[in-house]
């Protein structure tokens, strides 16, 4: 039964769609087998994987209203073991749209039940915004990993997208649960970098990730080639970093589960 891991922030810009691409590259390269859902109307992590979905006629959004399902949707990536399920253009008036369906908040989860046997991860690429597709994302997660951009205002949209989970926990999905947070862009020259980090770590005990993304040109170069930075450059600092966290995630999931027995 695969493990379904919502990436999401309401803050654009903080390198959420890299972290779910370029984590689901390297849990595939260590022998996993990954699907990466792209709730996101921009389809960033479609393009990144090489999809060009405005050519697509379907994709998730048709899948989650029901005129497609969700095998139908379903493509390969150039790379072994590595899914997605991309967007397409009607995913930008999904918000709208799935307003009047009936139990609107857990049409993804009904979707990714059908495959959660197929995959070991299941990862979902929320859009940047606290909307229905979010709220989907998170109702169908088993655990939330946030990344967050190591800067000024990092840790005030937090208290937010916190809240917001509160409300999913009491209301729709008890058992979600946080991951942790993975701090992006991370420049040790700067001091203010090195200082969010510790206050992300005061707001987050326990649940700041060892690895840390740095800033990297090669991180922003890959998507434009439809490459993870696997493909692209696996030894750059941000394809070593992409590396550490996917090993991360697995040795959580390993310690998860032997405390669960």
């Amino acid at each position: 039964m695969g493990k379904i891991i919502a990436v999401v922030n309401q803050k654009g810009g903080v390198g959420k769609t890299t972290t779910s691409v370029n984590l689901g590259a390297f849990l595939a390269h260590l022998g996993k087998q990954v699907l990466l859902v792209d709730l996101d109307p921009q389809a960033n992590a479609s393009s990144g994987l090489g999809i060009e979905h405005s050519k697509l006629e379907f994709g998730i959004y048709e899948a989650l209203i029901g005129q497609k399902s969700i095998f139908e949707v379903i493509k390969r990536t150039l790379q072994k073991g590595y899914n997605v399920a991309p967007a397409t253009v009607g995913l930008a008036g999904a918000g709208i749209e799935l307003v009047s369906m009936e139990n609107r908040e857990y049409l993804l989860a009904e979707l990714l039940n059908q495959v959660k046997n197929d995959y070991d991860y299941i990862i979902v690429d929320g859009p940047p915004s606290l909307g229905l597709l979010t709220i989907n994302s998170l109702v169908a997660a088993d655990e939330i990993l946030i990344p967050t951009q190591s800067e000024y205002y990092a840790l005030e949209g937090l208290g937010q997208l916190l809240a917001t989970i509160n409300l999913i926990q009491e209301n729709l999905k008890p058992e979600l649960k946080i991951m942790g947070t993975v701090i992006t862009m991370f420049d040790k020259r700067n001091k203010l970098s090195t200082s969010v980090m510790e206050e992300l770590k005061k707001y987050f005990p326990g649940r700041v990730f060892e690895t840390v993304i740095p800033r990297s040109v090669r991180l922003a170069e890959a998507p434009s080639y439809g490459r993870s930075i696997l493909q692209y450059d696996a030894k750059s600092a941000g394809g070593r970093a992409y590396e550490a966290l996917a090993n991360e995630v697995m040795s959580l999931e390993l310690l998860l589960d032997t405390n669960e027995k």
